[in-house]
């Protein structure tokens, strides 16, 4: 994890001596997820909530990074699994208009919870999740006026989420968010 954020710290850094414009706000929003290659499950929601930070590099292009807490996981009948996860998402944008791109990258997650809770038993068990997961990242974002953005992702999972398990996160975003800059 500490490699992930120096690269971050020293992409999104490299980056602002050139930038036309910087961006560092905070956001929040709903996750839609679930796992994928598993039967029996169906999909959980769940809140993100964190920092982002990048810089217009270009007329038409530019990068982001962000620091989220995401609630992820899946539901069955009689139960939930909860992955709660420290998203890293590294993307690069491409303004279609002023105020409208689209974007997309990696997303470095690191496992800070997991479990499953059954309903009828009213138990808790830890999962047997992998500690870090790697997903892409693919998206859409509007730049409003007075510092407020709007953004839609979908992450698809690129690494399984059970160790000897198939099973593949499948998140989909929607957040609002903050520019203080």
């Amino acid at each position: 994890m500490k490699k992930v954020l120096i690269l971050l710290a020293i992409t999104l850094s490299s980056t602002t001596f050139y930038a036309q414009d910087l961006d560092l706000g905070i956001k929040a929003g709903m996750n839609f997820s679930n796992i994928t290659d598993a039967t029996g499950l169906s999909n959980k929601t769940g809140f993100v909530f964190g920092a982002f930070a990048g810089a217009k590099l270009g007329d038409k292009v530019g990068i982001q990074g962000d620091l989220l807490y995401s609630q992820q996981g899946a539901e069955f009948d009689g139960g939930e699994i909860d992955l709660n996860y420290v998203n890293i998402p590294v993307v690069l944008k491409y303004f279609l208009t002023e105020s409208i791109h689209i974007h997309g990258g990696p997303q470095f997650g690191f496992v800070v919870d997991d479990n499953v809770k059954s309903v009828f038993q009213d138990i808790e068990e830890d999962v047997d999740s992998k500690s870090f997961d790697l997903t892409g990242v693919i998206g859409v974002g509007v730049d409003l006026p007075f510092g407020i953005r709007l953004d839609g992702r979908y992450n698809f999972g690129l690494t399984d989420v059970f160790e000897g398990g198939d099973g593949k996160n499948s998140v989909v975003i929607v957040s609002a968010g903050y520019s203080f800059l």
